[in-house]
């Protein structure tokens, strides 16, 4: 039997890093804070909040995809694992949100300095 490998989980969540009230992306699972871009380390697969760990995870550099745009390596302040995920950014969506909604570009291009 295949494990599946997303779930699909775009609730909205306060970032615990920030503060920032996130709201749900719609066309895919949002999973870190548009404005600090942390997340929490709670998904073993994208989406299924099996991971006990709960440390926060934080950028620690963007780099280029030429098929995802923009990608967030991040590590967990608790257990040091490491991981990535697509930016959300506001040219590349196909719904509306509030401006404050797409991931902060200053930010991403700041990291991107360090790739």
């Amino acid at each position: 039997m295949e494990t599946k490998r997303f779930s699909k989980n775009d609730s909205g969540f306060t970032c615990v890093n920030c503060g920032f009230e996130v709201e749900p992306l719609i066309r895919t699972s949002r999973n870190h804070c548009p404005k600090c871009l942390c997340s929490l380390h709670v998904d073993v697969l994208p989406g299924d909040r099996a991971n006990e760990c709960a440390g926060v995870l934080r950028p620690i550099r963007v780099f280029p995809d030429a098929k995802k745009g923009y990608v967030i390596h991040y590590k967990c302040d608790k257990c040091g694992q490491e991981g990535n995920n697509k930016a959300a950014l506001k040219k590349c969506a196909k719904d509306v949100l509030p401006d404050e909604q797409y991931d902060n570009e200053d930010l991403l291009i700041k990291l991107t300095k360090l790739y």
